[in-house]
């Protein structure tokens, strides 16, 4: 993932609804969640919720696909891994970063 793509991605991400969609779609795993549902879960307007859908899809975070009349939206879990190691790349000067100071660096 580039500079560019990672700032587009937490761009992305940096807007409270935005980051709750986010994360009910990861929630809701390889199965994703009709954009109806989804903006039943969060209590939000469904043109809201369109708003907002596009620009995770711009940032390449999810992505929706037709089934029937409904459109179903998944978290990109492969773009998702991708912006967590460009954030964790150079993290404790590559070592483990492990959460108790025997296991790397406890940050």
């Amino acid at each position: 993932m580039s500079e560019q793509q990672t700032v587009i991605a937490l761009a992305a991400l940096a807007q409270p609804q935005r980051l709750r969609a986010f994360r009910a779609l990861v929630v809701a795993g390889p199965a994703g969640l009709s954009a109806g549902v989804l903006a039943q879960q969060l209590d939000i307007a469904p043109s809201a919720l369109s708003f907002h859908l596009k620009e995770l899809s711009h940032a390449g975070l999810v992505a929706g696909t037709a089934q029937g009349r409904f459109i179903i939206y998944q978290a990109r879990f492969n773009q998702m891994n991708q912006l967590l190691a460009y954030l964790s790349e150079h993290c404790c000067q590559g070592e483990d970063c492990g959460t108790t100071a025997t296991s790397g660096c406890a940050r």
